[in-house]
Formats: structure tokens, sequence, C-alpha cells
């Protein structure tokens, strides 16, 4: 892969992260424990499917799940490098029980269907490792702004997704800044973002995703992991600086005590109060720039 490729250069960052083995060894998905998000009180009778989407690429497998009845913001999910998986199911439908209607892809779909890792894969497994950052290899700036244009069209021609409405997006580690390229390539219907412990979000490149800022409409969250504030403390800094001169507004945190990938519930590292915490907010900027 070209050295200015954005997925180069969230990979990068996690190297440069360098976690101890207690923290980024412990980043396994689907151990085996049963992993539970909590229950919403007033939750929305939902409809779930497994779909394809054709794209200018290919078929890309994904999960779309949305209230039962009605019309809808609807809602695009990149998740993070161990891909489409029962975690980000079931946050996809928590935030269908919430009024949205919810796509949750598979980044990876030009490549390979399904999980992108095995139950119980970790990554400091270096077998693992190898395989995961070869399917991230495959992603670069020009797949993310055809997937973001493909699955953005698929969701305005649902039924229950309210098209007067803006459409958010959110992504976890490498799907931060795909949110980011999202926003940048359909201004016009991304009308929120929000990157949780994204990776590769200020970057010395020319291709930096920080740079798409002034191509931009949308309101935004960052939650920014703490281990990951202290390997790249400018990186807050720039995305205020930029978000402020396209004046646009962005809420921009570390969560104090989280490590890389605390927010998806099968994650060891998962952080359930701070993942609370970044979920409410996440609540209230789509309440807010959804409306």
């Amino acid at each position: 892969m070209c050295d200015n490729d954005s997925i180069h250069d969230i990979l990068e960052f996690q190297r440069r992260a360098e976690l101890s083995r207690r923290q980024f060894g412990a980043m396994t998905v689907g151990t085996g424990l049963m992993f539970m998000l909590p229950k919403l009180a007033n939750a929305a009778e939902v409809k779930e499917s497994e779909i394809e989407i054709k794209t200018p690429d290919g078929t890309c497998d994904a999960y779309f799940v949305h209230p039962a009845d009605g019309k809808h913001p609807g809602v695009l999910i990149w998740p993070d490098i161990f891909g489409l998986r029962p975690a980000f199911r079931e946050m996809g439908k928590r935030l269908a029980e919430s009024g949205y209607s919810v796509l949750v892809v598979n980044p990876f779909y030009r490549t390979k269907k399904g999980r992108a890792a095995a139950e119980g894969a970790s990554f400091q497994d270096p077998t693992v490792r190898a395989a995961l950052m070869q399917l991230a290899g495959t992603l670069n700036k020009d797949t993310a702004e055809t997937d973001a244009k493909a699955f953005i069209a698929w969701l305005d021609k649902q039924s229950s997704v309210d098209k007067k409405r803006k459409m958010g997006t959110m992504g976890y580690c490498m799907g931060g800044p795909l949110t980011m390229r999202t926003a940048a390539a359909i201004p016009n219907r991304v009308g929120a973002g929000a990157s949780f412990h994204g990776g590769g979000l200020v970057t010395d490149k020319p291709e930096s995703p920080h740079l798409l800022v002034p191509k931009m409409k949308a309101s935004y969250l960052f939650a920014i992991a703490a281990n990951d504030d202290e390997k790249q403390p400018d990186a807050k800094n720039v995305l205020r600086e930029t978000f402020a001169k396209a004046n646009l507004p962005a809420e921009i945190e570390v969560y104090e005590g989280t490590l890389h990938g605390w927010c998806p519930p099968d994650s060891q590292v998962y952080n359930e109060a701070q993942a609370e915490k970044a979920w409410s907010r996440l609540m209230a900027l789509f309440d807010k720039a959804l409306a």
C-alpha cells in the first residue's frame, strides 16, 4: 500500500502507541465471555436483517436495523479493525432502539466476508495481527469515498430512513477517520460524526483526515483514549483548531483511565463507565444535529 494512504497512517499510529502486552495484548474479540449492553428504558421495537449492498467494487455484507415503525435519521457505523461482528450488531441495535435507522458494514468486503478474525482472536498474536493489518492495508482514501457514497445512497433508498433529516456516521479505531472521509464526501447529507478511540485522525501526510474538515458540514464528537493521547498529545489541539476555523461544532475529550479500544463491549479493555459516558455524548450530538 502507498505510504500516503490513510489506513497506513492508522497502522503507524497503532505502532507508535506501543501499548504494553497487558494493555494491547488483552484486546481480544469474541472471547466467549458474555457481553451485555445496558438496556434502554423506552427501547423502540426494531426490525433487523443481514443484507448485501452493491458497490462499484463488489458486494458488501452488512447489518441493517431500524425502528419497526416510521421514518428515522440514518446512521452509518464503521467498525474497528476486527470488523463486523456480534458486538457491533448489538451496538447498532441499541442505537436503533433509540430511534435511528442503522447500517453496520463490513469494511473488508472486497477481500473477506463476515468477521475479520476468529472468535477469541487477539491482536497480540502475530498471525492475527498480520492478517488484520493486511486487510486494513487493502483500504485507502479512494475505497473510503467509494464506500461512503454507496452506503449513504443505500440508506437513502430505505423506507425507514427520513431523507428530510441529516444522517450521522460513527466509527471506532480505524473507523474514526472513515467517518471524516464520509462527512467530507457527502457533506450535504452527513450532519454529525463521532470517532471513538480513532487512530490516524491527525498525521503529517497531505491526505490526513483532519485536512478534510473544511469540506464538511457536520458537528462532531471525538472520544479519545487516554493512552492514545499520551502518545499523540497534540492531536486533540489540532482537531480543535481545525474545527474552529471551519466554524463547525466539535466536542473533543480525552476519557480518563481508558485504553485504546475501550468502547466495544467485547473488548477486554472495555471500560463500561466511560463507554456509557461516550454513548451519552453521542446521543446528545445526534439528538441535536440530526433533529
